[in-house]
């Protein structure tokens, strides 16, 4: 039987790039350009390159295209679903199906190591795995469990939708005991099974990084923290800072107000909203001399805009905040929190499978993290 189209165009860049046709941080053809080459439609092509970034083989990067990703998976353990449907080998059966429910394809600085992680030690404990996107939407997050349930999936891994209420659907899941593992976040007040990396100390020692680089006024940029306590948990952690220094806090400092990061569908507008509330919250503030920016993100926004007044990096601010890409294309390495996505990927699904075997998991399951120095801060 004839493979679909757009799996043509991903195994013949599967095979350029192992052979070394293609070599890390290549550029790869464009969406237009694949779908010139081969005569096919462009959302035909955009499908093939976003299955070569979900395993982790290319970067896609708004405004610049793909690349060849710098450091590339072990081929010899990598699955290829339509490779071994071309060859007369036959595989053992799987044992059932897990679903996993994510916002998008994830950003470059967060997502696909923990993407990969969680496909990699699905097939190992050999399940298959079902991928449900949102779009960052909870009427999608309904709908996605709703199916998952439909095909008969044995546990589910979900990384919540940002918002202000949990979807019926998944409180359902949480209260019938069904097996599922919330990644990223947890349901306060809801025991649901999570993974999740220790926001608030990490937050901590972002912030006192900077106090101890002699920054004193320091603020702190989100989205909207409310019902998302990776956020929330994050501004605790940057207050704990001060008041472990015995520093007064000014509220002012914290603003949670960005929304051009919430989704990978951004929107022109939404930047440059961003950047208006930026440029009068710093103006309104001349003492601050430092950021914690809640995610790699916002970083670049709160960068562009201090570019766009004239200021430098880190010589006038310094930046810091959590992920960041493997590697970059504009003139920042970030300091950041690091978080480990291959093991919050790995754990999520051994207590999912461990829930479909009846067997008891701990509610919150916490991760460690590092701090990597960057080039945008100092003194």
């Amino acid at each position: 039987m004839d493979i679909p189209l757009y799996e043509k165009i991903f195994v013949d860049l599967f095979n350029q790039i192992k052979s070394g046709q293609l070599k890390p941080n290549n550029r790869v053809p464009s969406e237009k350009e694949l779908a010139d080459q081969y005569h096919v439609s462009r959302i035909t092509s955009k499908r093939a390159l976003e299955k070569l970034a979900q395993i982790g083989l290319i970067e896609r990067i708004r405004g610049k295209g793909s690349f060849v990703a710098s450091s590339l998976p072990d081929f010899e353990v990598l699955k290829q679903p339509m490779l071994q449907d071309q060859s007369d080998e036959t595989s053992e059966e799987p044992i059932g199906l897990i679903g996993l429910i994510v916002p998008d394809f994830f950003s470059e600085w967060y997502g696909k190591k923990l993407l990969q992680s969680i496909e990699k030690r699905c097939s190992e404990m050999k399940y298959h795995l079902i991928i449900k996107l949102t779009y960052g939407d909870q009427h999608e997050e309904e709908k996605a469990i709703h199916s998952l349930l439909q095909q008969g999936v044995a546990g589910i891994i979900v990384y919540p939708v940002s918002g202000q209420h949990y979807t019926a659907n998944l409180l359902k899941l949480v209260l019938d005991g069904f097996p599922l593992v919330l990644i990223d976040r947890y349901l306060k007040g809801i025991p649901g099974c999570s993974v999740v990396t220790d926001n608030k100390a990490a937050a901590q020692e972002l912030t006192d990084y900077l106090l101890n680089l002699g920054h004193k006024n320091i603020a702190f940029i989100s989205p909207p923290e409310e019902y998302t306590s990776s956020i929330e948990e994050r501004i605790q952690g940057y207050t704990a800072a001060y008041v472990q220094k015995r520093l007064g806090i000014n509220s002012n400092y914290i603003l949670t107000e960005l929304f051009s990061t919430l989704t990978s569908c951004q929107q022109l507008d939404e930047f440059e909203e961003d950047e208006i509330k930026l440029k009068q919250f710093i103006q309104e503030n001349p003492k601050i001399t430092a950021f914690v920016a809640c995610e790699y993100g916002i970083a670049l926004v709160i960068a562009q805009v201090l570019r766009s007044l004239g200021k430098q990096i880190p010589d006038d601010y310094s930046i810091a905040c959590f992920d960041h890409p493997d590697y970059h294309y504009n003139d920042y390495f970030f300091t950041h929190i690091k978080q480990d996505e291959m093991k919050i990927g790995r754990k999520a699904i051994e207590l999912l499978i461990d829930q479909i075997k009846n067997h008891s998991v701990e509610v919150k399951n916490i991760i460690d993290y590092s701090l990597i120095e960057g080039k945008t801060t100092s003194l």
